[in-house]
């Protein structure tokens, strides 16, 4: 089995196999039929509104990969009981989470069980795990929400809290929405090497000025949060699936490249070693106000590059894109 079924087997196979809401209703006449053209998935969609408009209930039936039917399957579950306000703003963070492929994080607390369908700290964990490297795991949810991922990934690795996770670590890895920057556990961090995946995608974490007008770049707000860290980006321009597939050992040509950067030579360095051990060449683009570079919507964005490209395409990233 492949890591990237690793990650999604227990839910797919779960909602795949018993979709929650799954039979369409009498009782219930409003229903919207939607087919997708290229791959051919379709779903046929009812919602029954409460007296005071929220979603009481959603039923549905479709055909289609076993992805959609997780996916149709956990969106009714989280639907019920919510406004339509609510509703439209998980659709929302759910719809990026999946476009992106693993390069944001999903947002547990909007998305519930549904955030397990993406995202890099996973990925990084297994990673980590393969190495030899001892690993606290920590969500906002809890850590008995993460008890099949610690079965999976063995002895080496355990749940615990954000604050017990980050007092146990050496290295932290941080992979939240920015929305959640401030709720990082600060004093447990500091003096720490702590390793930034993360990405701005407005539609999730809303406009931030400083960001759109290319003042700042996320890793220096994650900085700014975390003041007596080390802060070095990590892992944010690539697909959260081909942490664990794309690999190769040292000195294999064409070996793929990811970029770094850091204020700090230890966390950079650290960041180097690390990528070498997952099967990753390093490219050094500077400071953290250099990060920039390596985000969204520049050309070294989750494509496939060795060291030369991921340089030439470092230098011919524009600030505002």
């Amino acid at each position: 089995m492949s890591d990237l079924q690793s990650l999604y087997q227990e839910l797919i196979l779960d909602h795949s196999r018993t979709p929650h809401g799954f039979g369409l209703r009498e009782e219930i006449p409003a229903q919207s039929h939607q087919l997708n053209p290229t791959c051919g998935d379709e779903i046929t969609l009812q919602v029954h509104r409460s007296a005071d408009g929220g979603v009481e209930a959603i039923a549905w039936e479709g055909h289609g990969c076993a992805i959609s039917q997780a996916s149709a399957s956990l969106l009714a579950e989280l639907a019920e009981g919510l406004t339509v306000d609510e509703l439209e703003v998980r659709i929302a963070a759910f719809r990026e989470a999946m476009r992106s492929r693993g390069t944001i994080e999903p947002d547990e607390e909007l998305l519930g069980d549904a955030a397990a369908l993406g995202g890099v700290s996973r990925q990084v964990a297994r990673v980590a795990v393969a190495n030899g490297y001892d690993v606290v795991i920590a969500n906002s949810r809890g850590p008995e929400t993460l008890a099949d991922l610690v079965a999976e990934l063995g002895p080496r690795a355990k749940a615990a809290t954000a604050e017990e996770a980050a007092a146990a670590a050496d290295v932290a890895v941080v992979t939240v929405p920015l929305h959640a920057i401030d709720q990082l556990p600060a004093a447990q961090l500091a003096g720490k090497i702590v390793l930034d995946t993360n990405n701005y995608y407005f539609e999730r974490d809303g406009h931030i000025e400083a960001l759109d007008k290319g003042e700042t770049t996320t890793s220096e707000l994650v900085q700014a949060q975390l003041p007596d860290s080390k802060i070095a980006k990590a892992f944010n321009h690539i697909y959260a699936a081909e942490i664990t597939t794309d690999g190769t050992a040292a000195g294999t040509p064409n070996r793929r490249a990811l970029a770094t950067a850091g204020d700090d030579a230890e966390a950079v360095a650290f960041v180097t070693r690390f990528y070498d051990e997952a099967g990753f060449d390093t490219v050094n683009v500077g400071p953290l106000s250099e990060s920039w570079r390596v985000e969204r919507d520049r050309p070294a964005y989750v494509i496939r590059q060795n060291a030369e490209e991921l340089a030439a395409n470092v230098a011919r990233a524009n600030r505002l894109p």
